[in-house]
C-alpha cells in the first residue's frame, strides 16, 4: 500500500499544479527574495515613522501582507519576484484568508513547516498556495 506523498513526483502535483512555469509551486529562492523585500520595506517604514521599533516593523509587515494579497494577488515582494498567492483551486483569496495566513506567518513556525507540496502550515490553514505568476 502506498501513501499519496510517494505518488507525486514534484511539489504541487497532488493539488493539480504544473511542475514548472506559470502556476507552479514557488521555490525557496523566490520565497526568500520576496520575504527579504517585504521585510526591508517594513524596516524602512519603521525607521522613518517609528524610530525603528521592532514591534512597529512587524505590524507594518503584517499590514502590507493583509492589504496587498487580496488586492494585487501578493505582497509587493511576491509580485516583484514573480509570485502570487491564490486559493488552492485557483480562485481569489478573498479577505479572510490573507488575515489568517499573515497571523500564522508572523508566528514564523507555521511558515517553516512544509508539506510535500512545499506549502507552509500558514498556507494550508488559509487554503492558499504561493505560485509562480
Amino acid at each position: 500500500m502506498s501513501d499519496r506523498t510517494s505518488d507525486s513526483s514534484y511539489p504541487g502535483e497532488r493539488i493539480g499544479l504544473p511542475q514548472n512555469g506559470r502556476g507552479s509551486i514557488a521555490r525557496l529562492g523566490r520565497r526568500a527574495g520576496a520575504l527579504a523585500i517585504d521585510w526591508a520595506c517594513a524596516v524602512v517604514i519603521s525607521i522613518a515613522f517609528f524610530a525603528y521599533d521592532s514591534l512597529a516593523t512587524l505590524i507594518v509587515f503584517a499590514i502590507v501582507q493583509m492589504l496587498f494579497i487580496p488586492t494585487i494577488g501578493g505582497s509587493p515582494g511576491h509580485r516583484l519576484v514573480g509570485l502570487r498567492v491564490m486559493q488552492v483551486n485557483g480562485a481569489w483569496t478573498g479577505l479572510w484568508r490573507p488575515i489568517v495566513r499573515t497571523i500564522l506567518l508572523v508566528l514564523v513556525i507555521p511558515a517553516v513547516i512544509w508539506d510535500p507540496d512545499q506549502r507552509g502550515l500558514h498556507d494550508k490553514a488559509a487554503g492558499t498556495v504561493l505560485v509562480r505568476a
